[in-house]
């Protein structure tokens, strides 16, 4: 059976138009569109058949789906059972969903006596009238249940408001009559945000809170206001909290406004408490005495006092609390708390199941194994740790009697290095430096080292005299010799290139012309008279720089034999790549090139005038996905099918 019912994920209900063009639609998005009747009669059948059959699918789909997701009253709680009676009414509920399982039935039935007829059509037209009767008749169902879904509908919507109670969690429900300050301790005690107004019945359903007391979740519910009459003559608001009150294993609090702010007496309140309390019958059960900063227990008559008494006395224990004041509104929660969590431990030793776990329970003894006795022993030392007496003046002292010795905690500094194990107690305070004399003094914290040092310099004296550092001559082959002969000629050869260069470049002036315009240079014979006054031989400067600025003759810079070999090879080269030119092949003569390149022209002109694409554009074909062309049909009628 299950505890809590999540109704919030039912799914809305259509209605029956709604419902057709559903079901109808996904029967032509799934299934063929297309029949001929130059098919084979099978073909035919098949492709219609398949249609009632999906249909017939679609709507069982959908129909089982609303049966299977509303509550079964039968399968849900008693607490929800009687909640969904008081609100929907169980019969007009149950009636609705008989109705849907029916027209369930109905179209099944239809779609199989449809089917058989197909099987026996003898012709495109027979085959298609059957199926738009067999669809026909299984709408003709469906609009039938027009109010069974509507109402389906309601019930769904308000289903989803109701809160999520769990029948069996740890609860307590706020009951009395209306406008008592049941919301106001709901405010106080939950994070609930409950409507507080100074009239009756402004809670009209219930009202979920939460919780946190020893570390547990608690569900506060609460109720509407009831009036003292009978049973029958309550209505819906009121027969939630007697519902409530009926099945949920809870704490009651009864609040009793003893004030008469709330517009009814003590003695009718007291009567109302009579009245329901077969409802609290082995449920923990608290009179809660509200707005105590008005009227007190004391202040009230003889009368009205000699029937609370009367209540009390039956073990019903009373409580006193103020909502405005904010007194005894966490000891009225807790003394509620303790009450349940005590009944459960109590019903939960009854049961069962305690005994079974205490069957698994079990205390090893050893058994004697001679007639040695072997009592237990525990060594002296031990106990004189385990029994540590303050007072005992020859007790072990510890580190916190030190410390109380010392001065108290923030003026006894603890001796960490007093536990130090070294060769000698008077190096545990020593401070050890980290250089000295220039050095790490964790580089030489190794006893040994300066015998390791002169191990290591006797061992390489060792290597030293046997010639291991020793390097030998290299043995170069005729190859090597080879390689380096030709690597200094190599170097011989770029040095006398540079020399040349270096010779060549002696008349050059390597000056700009901001430099020379400060010396007073502008001739060749001015450069040279600078160099010779600079210690420098001007001669060749100057013939070099005669040499660079001299003109050439034509007959130096033309050579005829070069010019001749130049102009054969050129004349080679083009008549290789001569290239024909493909608009003139074909033609006789200028006259038959003139009228081509008109007719072309006069195309081009042409064509480009419409925006038509011509033979030098490129073609792209229509790129669109396959589905866009797949079951797809245009504008028109059904009839050919």
């Amino acid at each position: 059976m299950a505890s809590i019912y999540n109704f919030k994920k039912i799914a809305p209900v259509p209605d029956a138009g709604d419902f057709l063009d559903i079901v109808l639609s996904k029967t032509q998005r799934k299934t063929p569109t297309v029949i001929h009747p130059g098919y084979k009669i099978t073909r035919i059948r098949q492709f219609y058949m398949r249609k009632v059959k999906f249909t017939q699918d679609t709507f069982d789909e959908k129909l089982r789906q609303i049966l299977e997701e509303f509550p079964m009253l039968d399968n849900v709680h008693p607490f929800y059972a009687d909640l969904m009676n008081v609100l929907y009414d169980k019969d007009h509920y149950k009636l609705a969903l008989g109705q849907v399982n029916t027209a369930r039935h109905l179209i099944d039935a239809v779609a199989k006596d449809y089917v058989r007829l197909l099987k026996f059509g003898d012709s495109l037209y027979r085959c298609k009238q059957l199926k738009r009767a067999a669809l026909g008749r299984m709408a003709t169902i469906m609009k039938r249940q027009k109010d069974s879904l509507s109402y389906l509908e309601q019930v769904r919507q308000h289903l989803a408001r109701l809160p999520s109670i769990d029948p069996n969690t740890r609860t307590l429900i706020v009951c009395g009559f209306p406008n008592v300050g049941k919301s106001s301790f709901m405010n106080k005690v939950t994070r609930a945000d409950v409507d507080v107004q100074p009239y009756a019945f402004t809670t009209k359903s219930l009202f979920v809170g939460h919780m946190d007391y020893k570390y547990l979740r608690w569900q506060v519910i609460d109720t509407p206001g009831i009036l003292d009459h009978p049973l029958e003559e309550r209505n819906t608001i009121e027969m939630q909290s007697i519902t409530a009150l009926a099945h949920l294993r809870a704490a009651v609090l009864f609040f009793a406004d003893l004030s008469e702010q709330c517009g009814y007496s003590v003695r009718e309140q007291m009567s109302l408490f009579e009245s329901i309390r077969p409802l609290f019958a082995n449920k923990p059960t608290m009179l809660v005495i509200s707005k105590t900063d008005v009227c007190k227990l004391e202040d009230v008559g003889p009368e009205e006092r000699q029937l609370v008494d009367a209540v009390v006395k039956d073990g019903v224990e009373i409580s006193h609390m103020s909502t405005y004041m904010d007194t005894g509104v966490i000891e009225t929660r807790n003394l509620a708390c303790e009450k349940l969590l005590q009944q459960r431990v109590e019903m939960k030793l009854k049961g069962q199941q305690v005994i079974s776990v205490l069957n698994k329970l079990n205390v090893a003894q050893p058994a004697r194994r001679d007639t040695v006795d072997r009592p237990v022993h525990i060594p002296e030392a031990v106990v004189k740790r385990r029994k540590y007496d303050s007072q005992d003046p020859g007790r072990m002292v510890l580190e916190r009697d030190l410390e109380a010795d010392g001065g108290g905690a923030g003026v006894y500094n603890v001796d960490l290095k007093k536990q130090y194990m070294l060769a000698s107690d008077e190096w545990r305070h020593d401070v050890i430096p980290e250089i000295m004399d220039g050095k790490n003094v964790a580089d030489f914290i190794d006893a040994d080292i300066e015998e390791r040092l002169a191990e290591l310099e006797r061992e390489e004296e060792k290597l030293a005299a046997e010639g291991l550092y020793d390097s030998p001559e290299e043995s170069e082959d005729e190859e090597d010799r080879r390689i380096r002969s030709l690597a200094s000629r190599i170097r011989e050869r770029k040095q006398i290139i540079a020399q040349e260069s270096r010779i060549n470049n002696i008349g050059r002036s390597t000056l700009t012309h901001q430099q020379k315009a400060t010396a007073g240079i502008s001739a060749p014979e001015d450069f040279a008279d600078h160099l010779r006054q600079l210690g420098l031989d001007g001669d060749a400067a100057q013939a070099t720089a005669e040499r660079i600025t001299r003109k050439r003759q034509r007959s130096e810079s033309r050579n005829p034999a070069v010019v001749l070999a130049k102009r054969s090879a050129s004349l080679a080269a083009r008549a290789i790549s001569v290239q024909r030119d493909r608009s003139t092949m074909g033609l006789r003569d200028a006259h038959q090139q003139a009228e081509s390149e008109r007719i072309k022209t006069r195309a081009l002109r042409n064509m480009g005038s419409m925006g038509r694409a011509g033979e030098a554009d490129r073609r792209i074909g229509t790129k669109m996905p396959k589905h866009l062309f797949s079951g797809k049909r245009g504008i028109g009628t059904n009839n050919r099918r």
